[in-house]
């Protein structure tokens, strides 16, 4: 069985945390002077320069899904490269061989 999830945990723990930060990420990824999908876009490359995988794919998802294409997840992903070397690279091929599988 697969792990729940840590969104399903914290609910399960502490639900008023839980709104706190669909809160958070509400204001955050918003439609404001940037798109939301520009801002999943930098979040991505964000999680990818932090090393978190999962964060790249689930971010990716999430900007496809509101009208980015495959290219433009790409060329911010050589943003994050610029700025924080090759383990962004690495970070995100393992999370977008799910994503654009062959």
């Amino acid at each position: 069985m697969p792990p729940e999830s840590p969104l399903k945990t914290l609910e399960r723990l502490d639900a008023e945390l839980l709104k706190l930060v669909n809160d958070c990420n509400s204001s955050a990824l918003n439609d404001g002077a940037l798109s939301r999908k520009h801002k999943l876009l930098i979040a991505m490359a964000l999680d990818a320069a932090h090393g978190t995988a999962d964060g790249v794919r689930s971010l990716a998802q999430q900007a496809l899904r509101v009208g980015a294409t495959k290219d433009e997840v790409m060329e911010a992903l050589r943003v994050a490269f610029y700025i924080s070397g090759a383990g962004a690279v690495y970070t995100a091929a393992r999370a977008l061989g799910e994503v654009f599988p062959q």
